[in-house]
């Protein structure tokens, strides 16, 4: 991108001569709203309102990832509105753009391979002339390209229907008061995913970059988004070791103390590992995490997931209204995790044959559940009651200890699917 073109996406100094994509932007509209109040738990105390106090020298629209990264760093501590126009490639040339001098595939896989190296030590002290030392070089130059750090009171909005980002991971850590919505966000492909041969029995490989991570922020509202795999879903990855490449982590991750997000209205599809709530049940991230992650997530559809919709440790969560679909390879919904305190509430689940309703529960640690009017392929169910019966060995406790009370429309049961098909996801503001 040119210099005078960076200079302006920077500044957001308007210019006759200035291009479109890079003046600008003065007609409020969506990119002024805020969150409504009582919309979950994001309307907690002072609400969230992103950048919609933003001046005009402080609204831009994007067209390319240079412009939308100058954007957020342009301004200080002032409000801002970022405008996405088109779909914007985040994930650079190539991978072999972001390899280091030195850096072989082919001879990571001929050291690493459990035949030579065994599977009982993890590669993290290997030194840096290593493969593995190459391998993690490699992948700091592509972290530095792919994130884009989101500041305070900051709103981005996709405008029209086709607004998103291929490839982007983005950070919105240790900050408070961001929106983000109606885009759609093509999941990050790692290119140097880490084997770890101690990762379970028979080892695995591990990916970074979640499409967004919510990492100790505070008022954070996601609302009208899709989240996929795309063009590059996990059946197109090949596999090493006898194990799938996994090149894909979470498509939105709240983790760090993070706290009041709401999730509403947004798409998450074709993903395994699709969102985290809380990343460890270490004593350290207890001592972060305890009294935080309070998330709500309503209105969304939750399609052709495998897995963590959402997994959930320490937080309040209210899921209320949300239509999960369940396709092939599906393993569960809810993921009741350490001292979590789910509420999940008036939802729909369409499962296929073979899928029985006592799989949406998962239980990975003890911690109660509340999970009342529910319906599954159209027939009220309980769902806590369909797990004990249906999945041996894992009992849960009715009874989260707490009532929701951020809530605004709560649809019946029955029209969720209806409603949410219709209306969730980019491009489908109802």
């Amino acid at each position: 991108m040119g210099g005078t073109a960076l200079a302006l996406a920077v500044t957001g100094t308007a210019s006759a001569s200035a291009p479109a994509s890079v003046r600008p932007a003065h007609r409020a509209g969506l990119d002024r709203q805020v969150l409504p109040a009582k919309d979950g738990w994001a309307a907690y105390g002072t609400g969230t309102t992103g950048g919609a106090a933003a001046d005009s020298a402080h609204v831009y629209t994007v067209t390319t990832w240079e412009q939308f990264k100058a954007a957020l760093a342009d301004g200080g501590s002032a409000p801002r509105i970022v405008r996405v126009k088109g779909m914007i490639d985040a994930d650079g040339p190539d991978c072999a753009s972001f390899a280091v001098p030195g850096y072989d595939f082919d001879a990571y896989l001929k050291t690493y391979d459990p035949a030579v190296w065994g599977r009982t030590e993890n590669l993290d002290a290997e030194p840096d002339d290593s493969p593995e030392g190459l391998r993690r070089a490699s992948a700091a130059n592509q972290d530095a390209f792919i994130k884009a750090t989101v500041p305070a009171d900051t709103t981005i909005v996709g405008i029209g229907r086709d607004a998103g980002f291929k490839g982007a991971s983005l950070q919105i850590k240790g900050v408070d008061n961001v929106i983000v919505r109606n885009l759609t966000f093509e999941s990050p492909l790692d290119c140097f995913p880490q084997w770890d041969p101690t990762d379970t029995a028979d080892g695995n490989w591990n990916s970074e970059y979640d499409s967004a991570v919510v990492y100790g922020s505070t008022h954070v509202w996601m609302d009208h988004n899709t989240f996929t795999d795309g063009e590059h879903p996990d059946s197109t990855l090949p596999s090493y070791y006898g194990r799938i490449y996994q090149q894909h982590d979470g498509e939105l991750d709240i983790v760090k103390g993070a706290d009041h997000v709401t999730a509403s209205w947004n798409v998450f599809e074709d993903h395994d590992k699709t969102i985290l709530i809380g990343n460890s049940d270490s004593a350290s991230t207890a001592a972060v995490d305890r009294g935080h992650l309070k998330v709500t997530f309503h209105h969304n559809l939750f399609r052709n997931l495998v897995e963590r919709a959402p997994r959930v440790r320490f937080g309040q969560v209210d899921s209320y209204n949300n239509h999960f679909v369940a396709g092939e390879g599906y393993s569960y919904s809810y993921g009741i995790g350490m001292e979590s305190q789910l509420v999940a509430e008036h939802n729909a689940f369409t499962l296929p044959a073979g899928v029985r309703a006592g799989a949406v529960l998962k239980k990975w640690k003890e911690a109660p559940v509340t999970a009342g009017d529910n319906y599954v392929n159209g027939e009220p169910t309980d769902l806590i009651a369909v797990h004990n019966a249906q999945v041996p060995g894992e009992i849960l406790r009715s009874g989260a200890d707490w009532t929701p009370v951020l809530r605004t429309r709560v649809d019946r049961p029955q029209a969720v699917p209806g409603i949410v098909d219709h209306c969730a996801g980019a491009g489908h503001l109802c």
